[in-house]
């Protein structure tokens, strides 16, 4: 059904049938006023599918107000309230701005500026609407003033579908410093990232090089932070905890305080501010351990206002922000300097106070961000004043603007682009992005007061510093807890007490070997290999020496030094231990091959040379050398440092101490510890067995093996138990010295004590020395081979003749028995034979005392009389003649015969 007709003519104004031709379903009517008239009602209707239009029909009225010139119609968004108020001062700021540019005769002669605003609430859904009514109702407008963030975003990426330039006067997203996505958006207020290089300068000044950020979740606070992180990450600092929130900060809190959080971006609007730090109360987030870096642009007592969304006192509140820092573009030129508006800016505050009819500006939304919408009022008129003769060069004119004209839209582009005036708010420029170029005010709050401690300028990379900063503690606290690395040395008077004791053990080994040296030619000490026990002092010298690089640390020598002294420890201690373990271990192997064999092999190794003691200790030596090398040469020791366990200093100091400890260590420190310790640990195993086994040989060739033997004893329990011990104790470096230099000291003293002593003392007491020296001297001998020669001649008579002795003992043990017998047999016949010779004279009969057949003391028990006995034994055969003696004559040949037999 077609629409009535009357709609499609205006008195006073023009009407724009769209599509051209009959009013049916679908046409839209656009309607304009003439000049000088004020279009009513909507700027736009649309005919249904009823037949009727979708509103009245406005009308033109005779505007009162006008002066002959064409107006320039601009669409604000004010929030007046909602999270920034800022409308509140920022709307009066841009009416006098409006109200001085068309008084100008300079800026516009032919124009003037109307502004057509709403209350955005500084809602993006609110925005929306409201965009919609001024975007369809008449009159045009040339340009689009939005105020939030928010608002401003979804404002700037619409506008471009009706070539709309975008001034935003307080929004501060660095998202809308995107051309690709708002390519027509500029602002006056600065970008938030405007903040981050001030804050990263900050930063370095107080030398934080670690942080902790909290925000809330919109989207010009996640970008703000990407930035910052970008920014710091190239700074070399680090943000250790990030935490976030919608509407409820406790948690985000908590785990901020959980994870000693100290430097504390905080990016979250007003009204979030307080729940946050009403929270930092409850969790003790603050004071001289914390500092928050807070944004500037919120009202000055912003901490003191009651919110019923929180339960904290005004007190509490006072007391949690105190010494906190915001960090705030320079939005009041500080300077007295006239601009294009010919204000200064004290001046432009004193008639914005006026304006706003005494209130007070604390309490007023947006009173910092006023200059901002005044010079963007300014910005805009200059722009569009410079637009004029280039549009009129291509015969346009301002006024000829409609939403599908590009041309226009692209030299009011051209001109705020290149805008550069001094305004209230300071130098007024636009970057690439379309955001402006401006210092940054640095404050802290003090006494419940914010004091500006200094300015930054970014362009050019200065901060000025007024050096009023006031912290709670000392200064400014540390980015985190101090942790002071500390090492831990030797005591001093321990090492000093050892060192006394080694160096009296290495005195006493030169005692030793100068005794052994110059007493080398006495049998005594001959007979003990005194060669060998020349190596073992010695070995005991050098594993004594190795006590004084053991207890040298850092204390005592630069790192670069510390390898060498732990190449001392081990050289000193292995060749040592190699030396005097070695040459014991040679001289009781020695004593158990000889004297525990089988007699005829025991004859063939009884005659071993010398030389042959000597090369088994150089054997041992050799092993430890080479092994030592390979040791070295393969994986050098090194230094490496242990780690312990922070601790707590006393008092109330935000300090940590981590403990060091120097080591000695190569790569594969525990495998080569086991080949040595294998290795060592067999000698000591097999030491101990040798000298078990030689525990009853008695033998003047080594004469002091038994002595060797409880030196073995010794050095084997003290090593076997000091080995793990000091490995299990080697993070206590007192303790771990402690036991290994005592050990090797009670060795030492031990070996030394029972090789040397007995031999000094047997010789002061007997003076052996003295004749075996003075017979050296009257034989001129040197040597003792002939005397070895002689030792082993008289053993072999001694043995032959001990064999001779076991016989002859046997066969007069067998005669013995037979005499016995016999003279039983005597005594049974005598009775006969007396009956028979009454003549011949009675002989004593032989009395069987036991007294009278035993032998006297010290020799054998006999078997016969002296002619069965060999010439040797003729004493013995007293022992069977009665008191009288029996002649051989009396001997019956048959008796005889069998006594010689």
């Amino acid at each position: 059904l077609p629409c009535p007709r009357v709609w499609t003519s205006l008195e006073n104004g023009r009407v724009t049938v769209h599509p051209p031709g009959p009013s049916v379903e679908g046409t839209i009517l656009h309607y304009s006023c003439l000049e000088g008239f004020i279009l009513v009602g909507r700027n736009s209707t649309q005919c249904t599918k009823l037949g009727k239009w979708d509103s009245p029909k406005p009308v033109c009225h005779y505007d009162r107000h006008y002066t002959g010139k064409k107006k320039l119609y601009i669409g604000a968004l004010f929030p007046m309230s909602g999270g920034w108020p800022g409308g509140q001062a920022c709307l009066p700021s841009a009416q006098m701005a409006l109200d001085l540019v068309n008084k100008r005769t300079d800026i516009l002669p032919d124009y003037e500026l109307e502004l057509i605003h709403y209350d955005s609430m500084c809602d993006p859904g609110e925005a929306t609407k409201l965009l919609y009514d001024l975007l369809y109702t008449e009159p045009i407008k040339i340009v689009l003033m939005p105020g939030c963030s928010s608002v401003s975003t979804l404002v700037a990426e619409a506008a471009r579908m009706w070539n709309l330039i975008v001034l935003s006067y307080g929004s501060s997203s660095p998202a809308l410093s995107n051309r690709q996505r708002f390519p027509t958006f500029f602002r006056t207020h600065p970008s938030a990232t405007l903040h981050n290089p001030t804050r990263v300068q900050l930063f370095q000044k107080w030398k934080w090089t670690k942080i902790a950020t909290i925000q809330q979740t919109t989207e010009v606070f996640t970008s703000t932070l990407d930035d910052l992180e970008q920014r710091v990450k190239e700074a070399g600092i680090e943000i250790s905890v990030r935490q976030s929130f919608l509407t409820d900060p406790a948690v985000a809190v908590k785990n901020l305080k959980r994870q000693d959080a100290r430097i504390i971006v905080g990016l979250f609007y007003e009204t979030e501010a307080r729940k946050v730090f009403c929270e930092v109360y409850k969790e003790k987030l603050y004071g001289k351990k914390y500092v928050w870096f807070l944004i500037g642009w919120y009202a000055d007592n912003w901490f003191k206002i009651k919110d019923p969304s929180i339960n904290c006192t005004v007190e509490q509140m006072t007391e949690a922000v105190e010494g906190h820092v915001t960090t705030e573009i320079v939005m009041l030129n500080p300077e007295t300097v006239r601009g294009a508006s010919n204000l200064t800016s004290q001046e432009f505050l004193a008639q914005l106070m006026s304006k706003l009819g005494g209130k007070n500006p604390e309490e007023t939304g947006g009173f910092q961000e006023a200059p901002l919408a005044y010079d963007a009022v300014w910005a805009l008129a200059l722009a569009l004043n410079k637009t004029v003769g280039p549009l009129k060069a291509k015969g346009r004119r301002l006024e000829d603007f409609n939403y599908n004209n590009k041309d226009i839209t692209a030299e009011i582009y051209r001109a705020l682009n290149t805008s550069s005036f001094e305004g209230v708010s300071g130098h007024v420029v636009f970057d690439a992005q379309g955001s402006r170029m401006a210092w940054t005010l640095i404050e802290q709050l003090q006494g419940g007061s914010y004091k500006k401690i200094g300015y930054y300028d970014m362009t050019k990379g200065n901060l000025s510093w007024y050096g009023n900063d006031r912290w709670i503690g000392s200064g400014p606290p540390a980015d985190q807890t101090v942790v002071i690395q500390k090492f831990r040395y030797l005591s001093q008077k321990l090492f000093v007490s050892v060192s006394v004791f080694a160096g009296l053990g290495i005195l006493m080994g030169i005692v030793c070997l100068t005794f052994n040296i110059y007493n080398s030619n006495v049998r005594y000490i001959q007979n003990s290999q005194p060669y060998l026990n020349n190596m073992t002092a010695v070995g005991c010298m050098m594993a004594l020496a190795a006590v004084f690089p053991l207890g040298i640390d850092g204390l005592h020598v630069r790192n670069s030094q510390f390898p060498v002294v732990c190449q001392f420890r081990l050289w000193l201690l292995g060749l040592g231990f190699s030396l005097a373990y070695g040459s014991m271990f040679t001289k009781i192997w020695w004593v158990h091959t000889v004297f525990t064999k089988k007699d005829e092999k025991k004859d063939k190794r009884k005659h071993l040379e010398p030389w042959k003691l000597y090369a088994t200790v150089g054997v041992l030596l050799v092993i430890d050398i080479l092994s030592l090398m390979i040791w070295q040469i393969v994986d050098p020791l090194h230094i490496t440092v242990e780690k312990f366990t922070k601790e707590a200093p006393k008092g109330d100091v935000d300090q940590l101490i981590e403990p060091l400890l120097q080591h000695c260590s190569s790569e594969k420190m525990n495998t080569w510890l086991g080949v040595v310790y294998g290795y060592k640990g067999l000698l000591l195993l097999l030491g101990i067995f040798l000298a078990y086994e030689t525990k009853s040989v008695s033998t003047e060739k080594i004469n002091d093996h038994r002595a060797v033997g409880m030196a073995i004893y010794n050095v084997s329990v003290l090593c076997m138990i000091t080995a793990p011990v000091t490995m299990i104790l080697s993070s206590k470096q007192d303790a771990s010295f402690a036991f290994a230099s005592l050990a090797i000291i009670f060795s030492v003293y031990i070996t030394l004590v029972v090789l040397f002593v007995p031999k000094m003392r047997r010789l002061i007491t007997r003076g052996e020395w003295q004749s075996d020296q003075q017979e050296t001297m009257k034989t001129g001998s040197s040597t003792n081979n002939n005397d070895e020669e002689k030792s082993r001649q008289l053993e072999r008579e001694n043995k032959e003749l001990q064999k001779i002795i076991q016989e002859k003992e046997e066969r007069v043990s067998e005669l013995r028995n037979q005499l016995s017998e016999r003279q039983a047999l005597r005594s049974r016949k005598r009775p006969t034979s007396s009956n028979q010779n009454h003549s011949s004279p009675s002989l004593p009969t032989p009395q069987n005392d036991p007294k009278s057949l035993l032998p006297p003391p010290g020799y054998p028990l006999p078997a016969s009389d002296n002619h069965s006995l060999p010439p040797t034994f003729s004493n013995s055969s007293a022992l069977y003649q009665p008191d009288g003696k029996i002649n051989r004559t009396n001997c019956h040949p048959g008796r005889l015969q069998l006594l010689y037999k």
